[in-house]
C-alpha cells in the first residue's frame, strides 16, 4: 500500500482511480465563477443578499482547495474580475423583461456591488489565505526568475544608437565619405 502511494506521488498517471479531484487554472476559475453566479441568481430571486456573498465565498473556497498547486497563480488573481463578472451576468439575467435594461442592470450593479463588497474581499483573502501555504509563493518565485532569465530585462546592445559623445560633423563626414572607383 505504501509502495503505492509513493509511485503515485512520484508519477500521478499511477495515481489510483477514485484520488482526489485536481483542476487546472481555468477549472479553479470556472468553479469559483459557477458558485458565484448560483449565489448571486438565488440572492436575486430569494430576495437574501446574504446568499451572493456566500455563493462566492464558498466558490473561493472550494477552487482554492481543488486547483493543483502548479496552476495557483491564475486562481489567486482572479476572484475581483470573477465577482465583477458574476454580478453583471447575474443583474442581467434578472434584469430580463424591465422597461430598461440597461438602467436596471447599471443600478442592480452598483447595488450589489455595494452591498456585497465585504465579500468580494473576504473570498479574495480566503483564496491568499488557502493557496500560499499550497505553493502560491514557489509559482510566483519561479515566474520572477523565468522574466528575469528572459529578453526583456536584458539591456539591448544596441539600445541608443545615438553616438552623444560624438561631434555631429564628424558623424555626417562619415556619412559623405567619397566612393573609391
Amino acid at each position: 500500500m505504501r509502495r503505492r502511494r509513493d509511485r503515485a506521488r512520484r508519477d500521478p498517471a499511477a495515481a489510483p482511480a477514485g484520488g482526489p479531484v485536481t483542476l487546472t487554472g481555468r477549472g479553479g476559475v470556472v468553479v469559483l465563477f459557477a458558485a458565484g453566479l448560483l449565489g448571486a441568481l438565488l440572492a436575486r430571486w430569494l430576495d437574501t443578499p446574504v446568499l451572493a456573498g456566500a455563493g462566492f465565498a464558498t466558490g473561493c473556497v472550494l477552487a482554492a482547495l481543488a486547483t493543483r498547486p502548479a496552476d495557483l497563480m491564475p486562481l489567486a488573481v482572479s476572484p475581483p474580475a470573477v465577482f465583477l463578472a458574476v454580478t453583471i451576468l447575474a443583474e442581467l439575467v434578472t434584469g430580463l423583461g424591465e422597461d430598461s435594461l440597461l438602467r436596471s442592470v447599471a443600478v442592480g450593479v452598483l447595488a450589489a456591488l455595494a452591498a456585497t463588497a465585504p465579500w468580494l474581499f473576504g473570498g479574495t483573502l480566503l483564496v491568499l489565505v488557502i493557496t500560499v501555504p499550497r505553493g502560491l509563493l514557489s509559482n510566483v518565485r519561479e515566474l520572477r526568475g523565468k522574466l528575469a532569465g528572459s529578453r526583456l530585462f536584458e539591456q539591448e546592445e544596441n539600445e541608443n544608437p545615438v553616438r552623444w559623445e560624438e561631434p555631429p560633423s564628424t558623424a555626417r563626414s562619415r556619412r559623405r565619405e567619397p566612393q573609391d572607383d
